[in-house]
């Protein structure tokens, strides 16, 4: 990890290459026009385990080695008797990444991690939201190399939520594929 000091080598790279060449391709005439990633938001659902504090807490220990920031639990909002839940019980674990610490996750992610994939032939162009927002789903926590496999009690998949700055769908996925996401051609 980076110190407070160094910048993120993404960050830099965004500065150097990314941020020009997306300036031209739309022709920006303002800097501040230029999409830029403004938070990546990772969640894990931990309902199965909502009873065991032990396995909550190693999930919640897993996704905080995964980010380098610690992972806070989320709450249900309401009570729902068919899933044994109740209002303000703990049922998942969130980590809201910004500044340096994403864009560590970010080259993390797309140089180590997605490669371990088993079958990777890329990640779903058609993912994002209509606002610019990119959502990749993760089926397992152990293709991130912070995790070691003596230690996973259970697999569990995260979602992984990339916010940007982006108007459109179209300027997002060039901001994306201009900072190494690797899409699939479908």
């Amino acid at each position: 990890m980076a110190t407070n000091k160094e910048t993120a080598r993404l960050r830099e790279f965004y500065k150097k290459t990314v941020a020009p060449a997306l300036q031209k391709e739309y022709s920006y005439k303002n800097v501040m026009e230029i999409p830029k990633i403004d938070k990546i938001v990772v969640c894990m659902g931990l309902g199965q385990v909502k009873d065991n504090s032990k396995s909550f807490n190693l999930a919640l220990e897993e996704l905080t080695n995964i980010t380098g920031q610690k992972a806070v639990p989320t709450l249900a909002k309401k009570s729902i008797s068919n899933f044994k839940v109740r209002e303000g019980q703990k049922i998942g674990a969130k980590v809201t990444l910004r500044g340096n610490t994403m864009y560590e996750f970010l080259d993390r992610l797309i140089a180590i991690a997605l490669p371990r994939v088993r079958d990777f032939k890329g990640v779903n162009p058609k993912a994002f939201d209509g606002r610019g927002n990119y959502a990749l789903g993760i089926k397992e926590q152990l293709i991130f190399p912070e995790i070691s496999y003596e230690k996973v009690e259970q697999i569990r998949g995260m979602d992984v939520i990339i916010v940007t700055t982006a108007k459109t769908d179209k300027e997002a996925h060039s901001l994306l594929t201009l900072m190494g996401m690797p899409f699939s051609k479908r």
